[in-house]
């Protein structure tokens, strides 16, 4: 069976639970947890996308309880199953309103649908985390190594489409991997262009 709701916690009622949408991504980022190990502690993550969105209904219900907050992130990029995220929002909205709704992203979303996704779904989360990951374009490219192009300034777009959209913004990085060195204080001077928190994640060898 498919892991589409999982937990990182061992805590018997994890407070936040999260939504392996799917495994595909217009990035392949050299230190992504998909690169390392095919489980998150102990659930397996990869599967085909032939799944429906009532499929993430149940297993959430399976649950057996009601998290505080729910997390669009797993072994891909969420927004490429924009439908399936945009049924399960509207299902957590009338049935859960207290949920706080979160999504995980690498930034590239205007950019594969030619519109401003931010926009389209302002009222259905409340956070975006994106993936900065530099303060500039050529070591993002080397660090990501997206399909997209000018995928660095489609990022930095996509930070102000979510802050003028009104949603709560967080831009991130991932330090201490391959021996990399990330500008901290340029990114921070980047997160703050655009309103948003500034989130400095430090590399997790093998993961959760």
């Amino acid at each position: 069976m498919y892991t589409l709701i999982y937990a990182i916690s061992k805590e018997k009622n994890p407070k936040t639970v999260y939504v392996n949408l799917t495994n595909k991504c217009t990035n392949s980022c050299v230190f992504c947890l998909r690169s390392q190990k095919d489980d998150v502690c102990g659930q397996n993550m990869w599967h085909d996308d032939k799944y429906t969105s009532e499929d993430i209904i149940k297993q959430f219900q399976n649950l057996g309880y009601i998290p505080k907050e729910v997390v669009f992130c797993g072994y891909g990029e969420p927004f490429l199953a924009k439908d399936k995220m945009k049924n399960f929002a509207e299902y957590l909205r009338e049935n859960y309103p207290d949920i706080k709704i979160r999504v995980n992203t690498n930034g590239h979303a205007n950019a594969i649908y030619k519109s401003n996704i931010a926009e389209e779904f302002k009222d259905l989360i409340d956070e975006v985390s994106v993936s900065l990951n530099s303060d500039n374009a050529e070591q993002y490219n080397r660090i990501c190594n997206p399909e997209i192009e000018n995928a660095y300034d489609e990022v930095n777009k996509f930070l102000e489409a979510c802050n003028k959209a009104g949603i709560k913004t967080v831009a991130s990085v991932v330090t201490n991997f391959n021996n990399e060195i990330i500008n901290l204080e340029n990114c921070k001077k980047i997160a703050e262009k655009y309103n948003a928190e500034f989130k400095n994640r430090e590399f997790i060898e093998n993961g959760y």
